[in-house]
């Protein structure tokens, strides 16, 4: 029986859009844009980061070696504000929310660097994840799909992979997953999907979410975000932390 919810967080909770984040950052050359996104986001660097390997600083010196010097200030921008503006995976807030008022522990296996622990408290979907419940990938050296984080990822939050579902939007994540003996969604894009995945799984669920407040909100009168726009590219009023 399913006991424990395990999520991935980039493109299943939250939006990672590379494309999107260099658009933000007022690249409007499509050689420039082409180069950022390969020499940042689709980098060596950028895996080491989420493994722990290397530092901020590190990653931006290497990658900042492959490019032209006119797009130093940008690339060190998308390192360390691609989270600006916070863009979340639009319904995915109130499923989290569902499930948890169902019962189901709730868990967040993520590849992240150790910035995370800055940035993901600001996302609202973060507060039903307490730190206790999330492995991140570069507290441990250790990445998604390979099996080991699995393995290290139950035996620290002493779950039994029987009772787990794990919601990842990567095809080998996933499979690495089922070699685990953990059953999987393959998260497509969208929370409806992903509802009538867990249906099918007997999760009762909603059909859909039809602006459902989670419990805090009932009891504060308020809704969740959907989405918190802050940009760090563009001048605003106040910082917001």
């Amino acid at each position: 029986m399913i006991k424990n919810i395990l999520f991935d967080m980039g493109s299943t909770l939250i939006r990672f859009e590379p494309e999107t984040f260099i658009r933000l950052a007022g690249v409007e050359d499509p050689a420039d844009r082409n180069a950022l996104l390969w020499e940042v986001y689709r980098s060596a660097e950028w895996v080491a980061l989420d493994r722990g390997a290397i530092t901020e600083d590190q990653a931006e010196a290497a990658m900042c070696r492959r490019l032209p010097e006119r797009l130093h200030p940008v690339a060190g921008r998308l390192i360390r504000h691609w989270d600006r503006p916070l863009l979340t995976v639009e319904g995915m807030e109130e499923l989290v929310a569902e499930l948890r008022d169902l019962g189901y522990e709730l868990y967040l296996w993520t590849n992240a660097g150790p910035r995370h622990h800055e940035y993901w408290p600001r996302f609202p979907v973060a507060r039903f994840f307490p730190e206790e419940r999330i492995f991140r990938s570069s507290d441990w050296l250790l990445l998604k799909p390979e099996r080991e984080f699995y393995e290290k990822a139950l035996a620290t939050q002493g779950l039994d992979p029987r009772e787990c579902l794990f919601i990842d939007d990567s095809p080998p994540n996933a499979e690495s997953a089922i070699r685990c003996g953990i059953d999987t969604i393959i998260f497509r894009g969208d929370a409806a999907s992903c509802r009538r995945a867990l249906r099918d799984r007997g999760i009762p669920v909603k059909k859909s979410a039809k602006n459902r407040p989670d419990r805090e909100s009932r009891r504060s009168g308020r809704f969740s975000f959907r989405c918190i726009i802050q940009t760090a590219f563009s001048p605003r009023p106040a910082p917001r932390r």
